[in-house]
């Protein structure tokens, strides 16, 4: 058994300021930017949207610009074994995620559990 849900959005962006990016982001979606000094890596900005009960950061990427998402699991290899029975299929594993492909074509990742409510809000998979 294992639980999973959605995470949250991720905005990559095809930039050489990512600073830039994630300001108007921030601005146009009403978030605060969470303090640069609390960044765990300099490729990301993350956006203040807890309560939402959403991850949303801003990703400085080498690939086209795109936002993809992020399912949280508490067993990645479990949740992708459960999406490739659904017909997704795994493109990389990268750190302690893995990129997935839909069968429509769309990337996502399967990342540990980001937020506080995971536990009470994820669905149970058998």
């Amino acid at each position: 058994m294992h639980r999973s849900r959605l995470a949250g959005f991720i905005i990559d962006c095809k930039t050489d300021d990512l600073e830039r990016a994630a300001q108007f982001w921030s601005a146009a979606l009403g978030y605060e930017l969470r303090a640069k000094h609390e960044e765990a890596s300099p490729l990301y900005r993350c956006l203040q949207s807890e309560q939402l009960g959403l991850h949303i950061e801003v990703q400085d990427v080498k690939h086209d610009s795109r936002v993809h998402l992020d399912i949280e699991s508490d067993d990645i290899d479990a949740e992708a074994q459960r999406l490739e029975a659904l017909g997704a299929r795994r493109i990389e594993k990268v750190h302690t995620w893995i990129v997935m492909e839909a069968p429509t074509g769309q990337r996502f990742c399967i990342v540990r559990p980001q937020n506080k409510n995971f536990a009470a809000t994820a669905n149970e998979w058998k």
